[in-house]
């Protein structure tokens, strides 16, 4: 079956009308694993021993398994404990714990090579722990991790698309439903895949405007 720019071009505005179910998503989960992930690091440098050990339990299950089994345990697996959510709702869970996990990995390497010296000056200032963190740590931790980060958004927009075996409604699974109808699935699925690479570049590019605007600040 031969390629049709002209099926190809009449799909692309359903997709992209449907990316906005993903870009919504994906706003909300990096939000979401931004601060779980900042908090599960804190949480990490009160040394508690029994909650390291969970964390670290939690960390081996999230990077040990493929995210779509996390998602399908959200969705078919919480209803069996009372808890019955709706599959965006199921999917936004799973997929910010996972890029939580990550994004206190993230966070733990760019402590291991955080300068001490900073942090005795401040306490010797007697600045109570709160305004160490806030003032002095993460303000220079999220400059050092900020590629990192901009990389895990990109996944998460891509994650997304794992939602549409859970039957939201997003950019995959319109385009299975198109492919469907039209018996177009070259086309189809060119476009899902031109949506998201659109979307990951407007995010990349984002992050590199972020990247030298603090580049410029620290001139």
């Amino acid at each position: 079956m031969a390629f049709e720019f002209s099926s190809f071009a009449a799909i692309l505005p359903g997709l992209f009308a449907a990316a906005l179910v993903n870009a919504r998503l994906a706003a909300i989960i990096i939000l979401i694993a931004i601060v779980g992930g900042t908090a599960l690091t804190l949480l990490r440098t009160l040394k508690i021993v029994w909650l390291n050990r969970a964390i670290g339990v939690l960390i081996s299950f999230i990077r040990g398994t493929p995210l779509l089994i996390q998602i399908f345990l959200c969705y078919y697996v919480l209803p069996a404990i009372g808890l019955d959510l709706s599959p965006e709702a199921a999917g936004v869970l799973a997929i910010s714990l996972n890029s939580s996990i990550f994004i206190t990995e993230m966070m733990r390497g760019g402590l291991e090579s955080f300068d001490p010296g900073q942090i005795e000056a401040a306490t010797a200032l007697s600045l109570p722990r709160r305004a160490i963190w806030q003032t002095v740590i993460l303000p220079q931790l999220f400059r050092r991790i900020l590629p990192v980060l901009v990389n895990e958004m990109t996944i998460v927009v891509k994650g997304t698309a794992l939602l549409s075996v859970i039957t939201v409604v997003d950019v995959l699974r319109t385009a299975q439903q198109i492919a469907s109808a039209t018996y177009r699935p070259f086309e189809t699925l060119a476009g899902a895949a031109l949506v998201f690479l659109a979307m990951n570049l407007v995010v990349s590019l984002g992050g590199l405007a972020a990247e030298a605007r603090l580049a410029a600040r620290r001139i």
